[in-house]
């Protein structure tokens, strides 16, 4: 089986990236490095919602406790809303065995919590990747800062515009959803003292807003969704234009209580939504892809982090069982083989979201709409949140070995 000694680089110290370097070295036992472009680590001030399935995941690596303690846990189930802020569904908001409960986490205290958990000088700052090279021994990378090495495998965990993607295939054209999303944190402090502490959205004609608690319910998190003609280009830092929000979800239509809350936000961030068409391969030779760089999907259904955990999880199971260096291309073959299905399933199911959300397509009859909506917290609970990735990694790999 691999080994310590066996050096192994991950591409993009984002969650996805991160929470790989843990799986890898605690549970595949390698030597890991991470390479990542930015300067410092972090991410523009947002939340992420770290949903049952991949609690399950961060579990078993042992760093659910920190990030719980760094979280929020809402008080019960959220609420999607119409306009004007009337009860239409509830929203699932645990595992049907009730062990695990949505966290609303910061993304720079997720970060954080990860970052922590790798070995010290895992991590390497201020390293663009511009070249891979595949050699008889491994796969050789380059750096604009000039630094090259040699690893025995390479994992692309760096996103939408992943380099590593385009080395194995003919890039997939980003899609452009037609939307763009505001994004940002107020201080929980200003909200009345009634305020819900729980995930609700409010849902109107073409655009919905939600917002949920994080950093043990000091801050709120908030997404806005609309329409737009001018993509920008896939980012989590362009600045914002608090006025633009405001009047987007402004009038006798929307919630007073929703106008409230964007009346306290100070400032925004925005960012066009794109996802792309599933692939139909991750992995060629020593070289594989994970979170966003192998299936970037739509914020609606709240599992991008998630899937990319679980990527995270069964890739070092896979490569734990590889007999040496020489069977590294076999286990992330398999690797790729057992996630594309799920992964390619939720993406289509995070378009369909945000058309529900939205009320377009199939959904403008806002009655189906909300229907549906009901309709979709047991299939929620049932398919995202109870899915155990260790299970089925372990599952899969019996299969593999009877082969």
């Amino acid at each position: 089986m691999v080994n310590h000694t066996t050096r192994v680089a991950v591409i993009g110290a984002g969650m996805g990236g991160l929470t790989a370097a843990v799986a890898l070295t605690r549970i595949a036992n390698v030597q890991v490095t991470v390479f990542e472009q930015a300067r410092k680590l972090g991410d523009v001030g947002a939340g992420v919602t770290v949903a049952p399935n991949g609690q399950r995941v961060l579990d078993k690596l042992g760093v659910l406790e920190q990030v719980k303690r760094a979280g929020a846990t809402p008080d019960g189930h959220g609420v999607y809303q119409d306009a004007m802020g009337n009860l239409v569904a509830e929203a699932a908001w645990e595992d049907s065995a009730k062990q695990y409960r949505n966290i609303g986490m910061y993304r720079p205290d997720l970060v954080n919590v990860l970052s922590g958990e790798v070995p010290p000088g895992t991590i390497h700052l201020g390293h663009r990747l511009t070249s891979i090279q595949t050699l008889p021994t491994g796969v050789c990378l380059e750096f604009e800062n000039g630094v090259h090495d040699e690893f025995d495998a390479v994992v692309g965990a760096d996103g939408i515009h992943s380099v590593v993607r385009d080395s194995l295939m003919q890039p997939p054209a980003p899609v452009y959803s037609g939307f763009i999303a505001f994004r940002g944190v107020i201080d929980a402090t200003l909200l009345p003292e009634d305020w819900p502490m729980i995930s609700q959205v409010w849902m109107g004609e073409g655009k919905h807003f939600m917002c949920y608690p994080l950093q043990q319910r000091k801050l709120f998190n908030y997404v806005g969704f609309v329409p737009s003609d001018r993509p920008l280009k896939e980012t989590w830092s362009a600045p914002g234009d608090v006025g633009e929000i405001a009047a987007e979800f402004a009038g006798a239509k929307w919630d007073p209580r929703l106008r409230h809350f964007i009346s306290l936000i100070d400032k925004t961030f925005w960012w066009g939504l794109y996802d792309h068409e599933p692939l139909t391969n991750w992995s060629r030779g020593r070289v594989t892809l994970l979170g966003d760089a192998a299936h970037t999907m739509l914020p609606h259904a709240g599992q991008g982090v998630n899937q990319a955990m679980e990527d995270s999880i069964t890739l070092a199971f896979f490569l734990r069982e590889a007999e040496g260096p020489d069977e590294i291309a076999e286990a992330f073959k398999r690797y790729t083989a057992v996630r594309m299905q799920r992964t390619a399933i939720l993406q289509n199911s995070s378009r369909r979201s945000g058309s529900q959300f939205d009320a377009r397509n199939e959904f403008e009859d806002t009655e189906k709409r909300d229907a549906d909506l009901r309709a979709g917290r047991d299939f929620r609970r049932s398919v995202l949140f109870d899915f155990d990735a260790v299970a089925a990694a372990e599952k899969a790999l019996k299969r593999f070995r009877r082969i």
